[in-house]
């Protein structure tokens, strides 16, 4: 099955779009289409906000990485602040994406 994504008005990929592109090209009716990728995401965001990775098969990983307390700066007054830990969410392409994104024979 091949989805084209080429009648994309905007440079960014919505979920409005993804949802449209269910409804256009596979057929589901457009409640079923929003469903679908509103089920999509919250199972990822669940599954990150658990602290479990998400790995999507010729696409990439979602970790999630602690990052540690450090010092920062107030960088319009220069005073200096402490950054608290934090979680945060790091995307790593899967092989297959990157090569597709190499190929010289698709358009920018």
């Amino acid at each position: 099955m091949d989805i084209s994504v080429d009648s994309l008005e905007t440079p960014a990929l919505t979920k409005a779009q993804l949802a449209e592109l269910l409804f256009e090209q596979i057929g589901l009716n457009k409640r079923e289409s929003k469903d679908m990728i509103d089920a999509f995401f919250d199972l990822i965001s669940a599954s990150l906000v658990d602290g479990n990775d998400v790995k999507i098969s010729g696409f990439g990983n979602f970790q999630i990485r602690t990052k540690a307390p450090r010092p920062g700066r107030n960088p319009r007054t220069g005073e200096s602040i402490p950054i608290e830990a934090r979680r945060v969410v790091t995307f790593h392409a899967s092989h297959k994406l990157k090569e597709q994104i190499q190929d010289p024979k698709r358009k920018p």
